[in-house]
């Protein structure tokens, strides 16, 4: 629940305070996904009080002087309409990487073979450059329920089953290879003493002067 107070430290003007603590439906357990939804509600201010909101043992706290109530209340109550939804806010891939403790090798090698449905594309222009960035983002809902499924354990399971597999068939092919190779060179050995059999007796034939 978000809450208001006044703060006054020695020193300092007195603060207005506000907190909204977010669901675990929405942060899925990760301090990576907190910092996203912080930039995300972020991005949604003004410029000028962006940086009025942080975050604080896992809850998002908006703190402006008393002298600006005003802002304030305007802020605030654009923080509480932004999260409403927040729950829904489609998961980027730092963020499924932190969620499910994956490597960024793995989630795009199970995008790439559906077993991470996207849930569609984002396009961001980077921080102080002309370039943008296009990548895939996440339902959150299908991310919990991989999650509450472990199914990332049963999949490196199954990729760890079919490498083994793959080096069994490897190394029986290389057997047969051998196999063959070895049966050639014994036939190839064979044919050359036949050969020599079939040419034993030249020497006698030479030998009686026929080829004088």
């Amino acid at each position: 629940m978000p809450r208001t107070k006044t703060k006054t430290k020695e020193s300092d003007d007195p603060e207005l305070i506000r907190e909204w603590s977010l669901p675990v439906g929405a942060t899925l357990g990760s301090a990576v996904r907190v910092k996203g939804i912080l930039q995300e509600i972020r991005s949604r201010l003004p410029t000028a009080v962006r940086k009025s909101l942080d975050m604080q043992t896992g809850a998002l706290t908006l703190t402006m002087p008393e002298t600006a109530r005003a802002s304030f209340r305007a802020t605030a109550s654009v923080i509480s309409e932004a999260l409403e939804d927040i729950s829904n806010l489609p998961i980027i891939p730092r963020e499924i990487e932190d969620i499910l403790t994956i490597t960024a090798s793995e989630r795009k090698r199970w995008l790439e073979d559906g077993r991470l449905p996207s849930a569609g594309t984002r396009t961001v222009r980077l921080q102080g450059r002309a370039r943008k960035i296009t990548f895939h983002v996440f339902d959150p809902r299908v991310v919990e329920d991989l999650l509450d499924r472990a199914a990332v354990d049963e999949w490196r399971e199954e990729e760890a089953a079919a490498r083994a597999e793959t080096r069994r068939r490897a190394a029986h092919q290389a057997k047969l290879t051998r196999s063959r190779k070895k049966k050639k060179t014994q036939r190839t050995e064979a044919n050359i003493d036949k050969t020599a059999t079939e040419l034993s007796g030249w020497d006698d034939f030479d030998s009686d002067g026929l080829l004088r």
